[in-house]
């Protein structure tokens, strides 16, 4: 049985910033779980019995060897790939690097290629969940209130 696939698997990811304000993004190899050739915020699975916050950390040791410094979580999203009859529920943390680190690709199986861009020049094209956590980070820039019961 496959997470994603069989049933509902649960994921996160990193929208990791650096000094200049740019996000870390990554495009997705050929034995990606889904959404091959897709540019994304990285992230992958949450094994059982693991935390968020460690699965996050995890992931982003493994596939980039490098530490990560979390700053603040996302809510958890819907991320549905009918192409691909897939269903995830993501969560996402903003993050930084810890000073003296630079992200490499240490799978390129499932990653091909890296690099830090603008929210103004983005790579295309970005896969489904990175424009679901973008959405979520402009509300978050401008200082919207996602949580309040209020209403305008």
């Amino acid at each position: 049985m496959k997470p994603g696939v069989d049933y509902i698997g649960v994921s996160v990811g990193a929208l990791i910033l650096n000094k200049k304000g740019e996000i870390f993004l990554t495009k997705r190899g050929l034995q990606a779980t889904n959404e091959r050739g897709m540019w994304e915020i990285p992230g992958g699975k949450v094994r059982f019995g693991e935390t968020l916050q460690d699965a996050v950390k995890r992931e982003m040791k493994e596939e980039y060897g490098v530490d990560l410094i979390l700053a603040y979580q996302f809510p958890a999203q819907d991320h549905l790939i009918p192409r691909e009859r897939q269903h995830w529920v993501p969560t996402c943390f903003v993050a930084r690097v810890r000073v003296g680190q630079a992200p490499v690709i240490r799978e390129p199986e499932k990653c091909t290629e890296i690099g830090w861009f603008s929210l103004e020049h983005l790579p295309s094209p970005l896969s489904i969940v990175t424009k679901l956590d973008l959405g979520v980070y402009g509300h978050y820039l401008a200082g919207d209130d996602l949580f309040s019961l209020k209403t305008k």
